[in-house]
C-alpha cells in the first residue's frame, strides 16, 4: 500500500503532517509525533543514551500543607525548613531562594517525611506551564522539602545529579521531557514518563554549565551591589544617617514613652521600638504626608480565590508577580471576563501602584506600565491610585521599596498570627514631602540604577542561550 505525502510547500511540516497507523504508539495526541521531536529522539537514540531511571535510587514528590493552617505547618525563615516550589528551581541547576517558603520541623519530619531533600539530591519540575523538567541540585549541607509539583531523585552522588541536571536543563532535555508530558492547560510528567527520558553523559556539558553559573553569580553580585546603593543614595538625599547598630542586650531593648508620645497612636511596644527611631528622625527633617491624603483610591480585590480561566481572557496580577523593578510578565495567570467585570474597582490604570499586603514579600510595590493597563489584581494585593497633581508616582514607588519604606511597613504590620497590611494601615503610611523637581530627580536616578542591574541579569539570559546552542552543537553534530 502506497504512503500518502503532503506536497503543498506552503505548509509547515512540523505542524501539518501525516503519520501511518503502524507508527502510532500508546499516545494519540499529535504533539507526541511532531516530526522535529521524532527526529530529535532518533538523533539521541543513535548516541546510545542511558535512561534517567538508570540513576535513581529513590524518587518522591511532596505535597502542599494547607495555607489556612499556617501555624500548624509553616514557620519563619530563622527556625524553618526550606519548602521548595517550582519557582525555586533554576535552568542553571542552582537553587534560588528569593521566593522560598518555610515549613516547621514537625511537618518536615512528619507529613512530608517521604519527600525530604538533602545534599546532592536532584530536584526536577514535573508539573506546570513553561519549561518542563527544570532541574536543580541541593547544595552542600542542605536540608529541605518540596511540594507536589517537584520530585526529588536521590542518585547517591552529587556529581551524577549535577550531570543529569546539566542535561535536563538544555533545550534538548526540555524537548524530550515536554514530549513525554501529558495534560493540556497544566502539563505533567508521571514517574514512568520522567524516568524514560534519555540521557547523554558528557563532561563538557557540565563544564559549559559551570561557566554560565560562574558568570551568573558574578552578574548577580554586581547587580546586588548596584541595588544596595539605592538605599545609600536615598538616605543621603534625605539627609538621614542610620544609627549605629546597638548590641542586642536587655538595656538596648528597653525604652520609655510618655502618654503624650503615644496619644492617638498604637499602644503596643513594637510600634515604638528603638529600631524605628530613624523614621521619627526622617519626619522631623521632612514634613510627612499620609498616603491616603495623596491618593484617589486605595483598595483591595475581594479576599477570595479568583475565577481563573484556562483561556487567555484577562491577565490577573498575583502577589508573586510584584517586584520593585516592575511587574513580572512571565508565569501568566488569567481570570474570566465575568469575574474581571465583578472587580471593576480594581481594573488597572497607568501608574497605579500595587503593594503586596501579606506574606514574605509584604510591602513590595510595583508600578503599572502600559502593558498591564486594563488588567486586574488578586486579593493579596492593594491598589494605590495616586493623585498625580500632588505627588510623583515613581518617587512614592521607590520610597516604599526602600529601606525606609520597608521599615515603615514593618512598623505598622497588624499584630496577628500572620502579619498583613490592611487598607487602613496602608493609608496611614507617611511619605516625606519634597519639592516635585527633587522627587523626579531622585526617582529617575534610582530607575537608572535598576535598569543597569536588569541589564546585568539580561546578560545571564544571553549566556544561557549561547550555552544551550553550544551544547546542542556538541551533542547532535
Amino acid at each position: 500500500m502506497s504512503s500518502y505525502t503532503l506536497n503543498n510547500t506552503a505548509l509547515d511540516k512540523n505542524k501539518v503532517f501525516i503519520l501511518q497507523k503502524s507508527k502510532i504508539e500508546k499516545r494519540f495526541d499529535p504533539f507526541y509525533y511532531l516530526p522535529e521531536l521524532l527526529e530529535l529522539e532518533k538523533k539521541i537514540s543513535d548516541k546510545n543514551p542511558t535512561k534517567l531511571r538508570d540513576y535513581v535510587e529513590k524518587i518522591a514528590s511532596g505535597a502542599t500543607p494547607k495555607t489556612v493552617e499556617t501555624e500548624k505547618y509553616y514557620a519563619e525563615k530563622e527556625n524553618g525548613i526550606p519548602f521548595l516550589r517550582v519557582q525555586n528551581l533554576s535552568p542553571t541547576g542552582v537553587l534560588e531562594y528569593d521566593e522560598c517558603k518555610y515549613i516547621n520541623k514537625e511537618t518536615h519530619n512528619g507529613m512530608l517525611k517521604r519527600s525530604q531533600v538533602s545534599e546532592g539530591d536532584l530536584l526536577v519540575k514535573i508539573t506546570g506551564v513553561g519549561r518542563m523538567a527544570v532541574a536543580s541540585v541541593a547544595p552542600k549541607n542542605f536540608e529541605g522539602n518540596i511540594n507536589q509539583h517537584v520530585c526529588v531523585i536521590k542518585t547517591g552522588n552529587t556529581f551524577i545529579s549535577e550531570t543529569l541536571a546539566a542535561f535536563l536543563n538544555t533545550d534538548i532535555g526540555e524537548k524530550l521531557a515536554s514530549r513525554r508530558s501529558t495534560g493540556g492547560t497544566r502539563p505533567a510528567l508521571d514517574y514512568p514518563a520522567l524516568l524514560s527520558i534519555p540521557i547523554i553523559e558528557n563532561i563538557k556539558i557540565v563544564e559549559i554549565t559551570e561557566k554560565v553559573i560562574k558568570q551568573k553569580q558574578e552578574n548577580e553580585a554586581e547587580a546586588e551591589k548596584l541595588l544596595a546603593s539605592i538605599d545609600t543614595f536615598l538616605l543621603k538625599e534625605l539627609g538621614i544617617t542610620l544609627p549605629t547598630q546597638e548590641e542586642n542586650t536587655l538595656k538596648s531593648r528597653m525604652f520609655l514613652k510618655t502618654f503624650k508620645d503615644i496619644s492617638g497612636r498604637r499602644y503596643d511596644p513594637n510600634y515604638f521600638s528603638n529600631e524605628f527611631k530613624v523614621l521619627d528622625n526622617l519626619f522631623v527633617k521632612h514634613k510627612p504626608i499620609k498616603l491616603g491624603e495623596i491618593s484617589i483610591q486605595i483598595s483591595d480585590a475581594p479576599h477570595e480565590r479568583p475565577e481563573f480561566s484556562e483561556s487567555e481572557d484577562i491577565r490577573v496580577i498575583m502577589i508573586e508577580h510584584l517586584k520593585p523593578e516592575g511587574i513580572q510578565k512571565t508565569k501568566e495567570k488569567y481570570i474570566t471576563e465575568k469575574y474581571h467585570l465583578k472587580l471593576k474597582s480594581t481594573i488597572l490604570e497607568k501608574d497605579d501602584l500595587l503593594m503586596a499586603r501579606i506574606g514574605v514579600t509584604t510591602g513590595v510595590t510595583s508600578i503599572v506600565d502600559d502593558f498591564f493597563v486594563g488588567k486586574n489584581i488578586s486579593g493579596n494585593i492593594t491598589l494605590i491610585r495616586l493623585n498625580h497633581s500632588k505627588i510623583y508616582a515613581n518617587f512614592v514607588l521607590e520610597y516604599l521599596n526602600s529601606y525606609l519604606g520597608r521599615l515603615y511597613s514593618k512598623r505598622i504590620l497588624s499584630n496577628s498570627a500572620r502579619d498583613f497590611l490592611t487598607v487602613g494601615k496602608i493609608k496611614s503610611i507617611e511619605i516625606p514631602v519634597l519639592p516635585i523637581e527633587k522627587q523626579i530627580e531622585i526617582a529617575n536616578y534610582i530607575t537608572q540604577i535598576r535598569e543597569q542591574a536588569q541589564a546585568l541579569k539580561d546578560k545571564t539570559k544571553i549566556a544561557l542561550k549561547q550555552a544551550n546552542e553550544e551544547i546542542e552543537n556538541l551533542l547532535l553534530n
